[in-house]
């Protein structure tokens, strides 16, 4: 019966204590004006890409060549372009692209980083050939290693994240890497080794779990430059290829009108600013939230 009381109470200070973190966390988060304001920025463009579809009558390559160049109004809120295609409704078919992108190589890179960091940083034999190989992927710029791999795989929206996502990944392993080779140095994790627990309880029990606060901050980071390349990669007529709006080649098109026709670049370049602008500022946030130290 004692033992029984025992581990009801322990089971209680566990939920109290995970209670008092929340809190905690929520506390920070309010507190810091970084975090705040960029998921506010993050929020802001979510809402207006998600309900974008739903509130403009125009398809995204619906052609009105009458119209074409036609400058902000009420028909038109943020003018037409060059083939007379509504810009707003381009912009957010574009904006939700370039944000699926970035989440999803956010998320491919997390996931594969994760799992590469964590067995470099436990088994010594992986280390030496996995982080050379992230060494060889790093050492060249980021874009021209996007570029070259779309030339073999051929531009899509598909083969993008593939792309940025061998781009990425690399820095993600080290930045997990980093994180448990602290971790795997602590006295409980050789305590559970000279017990016998096994390599993957402690890998994907122990070590994994405090490799997450950095790894979600990282992530941020990779969701915001994602963004730029995806831009970047189809203005350059690598990425996403036309008719299908992107950010990117929407400036592409804009720049050849960029004196008679403003509104085509100057609004889908404020889209891109904010996006990066609202990431970094959370991930920045959510880096001094998670670790108090770092400042």
């Amino acid at each position: 019966m004692e033992a029984v009381e025992r581990n009801a109470k322990l089971v209680m200070l566990k939920n109290d204590l995970k209670k008092e973190q929340r809190n905690l966390f929520v506390r920070r988060f309010i507190s810091n004006k970084l975090a705040v304001t960029g998921l506010i920025i993050i929020s802001i463009l979510t809402f207006l890409v998600t309900i974008g579809p739903l509130i403009t009558s125009y398809g995204p390559n619906e052609m009105v060549v009458d119209e074409r160049l036609e400058g902000p109004s009420s028909a038109h809120w943020l003018g037409t372009d060059n083939l007379g295609r509504d810009l707003f409704t381009r912009i957010v078919f574009g904006a939700q692209l370039s944000m699926g992108v970035g989440l999803s190589v956010a998320v491919i890179t997390s996931i594969l980083g994760i799992v590469i960091g964590l067995y470099a940083s436990y088994y010594r034999v992986l280390d030496n050939v996995l982080m050379r190989i992230c060494d060889g992927l790093m050492s060249l710029p980021g874009i021209l290693l996007a570029i070259a791999l779309l030339a073999a795989l051929g531009p899509s929206t598909k083969n993008v994240i593939i792309a940025l996502s061998v781009v990425y990944t690399p820095n993600v392993a080290r930045v997990v890497r980093s994180a448990a080779l602290v971790v795997r140095e602590e006295t409980y994790i050789e305590a559970m080794k000279s017990q016998g627990a096994s390599s993957l309880r402690i890998i994907w029990g122990h070590i994994a779990p405090n490799t997450l606060s950095p790894l979600i901050v990282q992530s941020t980071f990779i969701f915001a430059n994602a963004i730029i390349v995806e831009a970047a990669l189809s203005f350059l007529g690598a990425g996403v290829p036309p008719p299908d709006p992107s950010l990117g080649n929407i400036l592409f098109d804009g720049k050849l009108v960029i004196f008679t026709a403003w509104w085509m670049v100057l609004f889908p370049g404020i889209c891109i600013i904010l996006s990066v602008l609202g990431l970094n500022l959370f991930g920045d946030g959510l880096r001094d939230i998670l670790d108090p130290h770092s400042n």
